[in-house]
């Protein structure tokens, strides 16, 4: 009988690498018990309470901050409107340079004689301005509705 000598070469790093899937099996098998074991009686939790009622009106706007660009020229603005939930409480024109200022004069005086009255009323209905401006008016009005069209709520909520 002759025995033949086997030599068996093992490398570190797969012994490494088979001790930590090792212990990941066991760490998933163990998971896998915990989750699945019946027996832990789980109190339910305590039911909502229900929501007062709200008896407001609907509301108008959805709360926040709107604003529609305004392209004059090469240089643009933005007409901005902020609104809380059933009235306008800001309009205001955003990165206005003087370029436009000074290419458009009456643009200013008439953005301020429209936010009073919109201010005023709260809404752009019967809105006056002068026939110097009339242009100048209805580009800012419709930017304003612009702006107040992104604001309304749907009647959905």
């Amino acid at each position: 009988m002759s025995a033949k000598t086997k030599i068996v070469v093992l490398h570190m790093k797969e012994l490494i690498y088979t001790g930590i899937f090792a212990v990941l099996g066991v760490l998933l098998v163990i998971l896998l018990i915990l989750m699945f074991l019946p027996g832990k009686d789980k109190k339910d939790p305590p039911a909502p309470e229900p929501e007062p009622e709200v008896t407001e009106t609907a509301s108008l706007y959805i709360p926040g901050i709107y604003t529609t660009e305004l392209v004059l020229g090469s240089e643009s603005i933005d007409v901005e409107v902020i609104v809380d939930k059933n009235s306008i409480t800001s309009i205001r024109m955003v990165n206005l340079g003087e370029a436009v200022t000074t290419m458009y004069p009456l643009l200013q005086p008439t953005f301020d004689s429209i936010c009073e009255q919109v201010m005023e009323q709260q809404s752009l209905e019967s809105i006056s301005y002068s026939t110097d401006s009339k242009y100048t008016s209805l580009v800012l009005l419709e930017a304003i509705q612009n702006s107040l069209e992104k604001a309304k709520t749907t009647g959905a909520e």
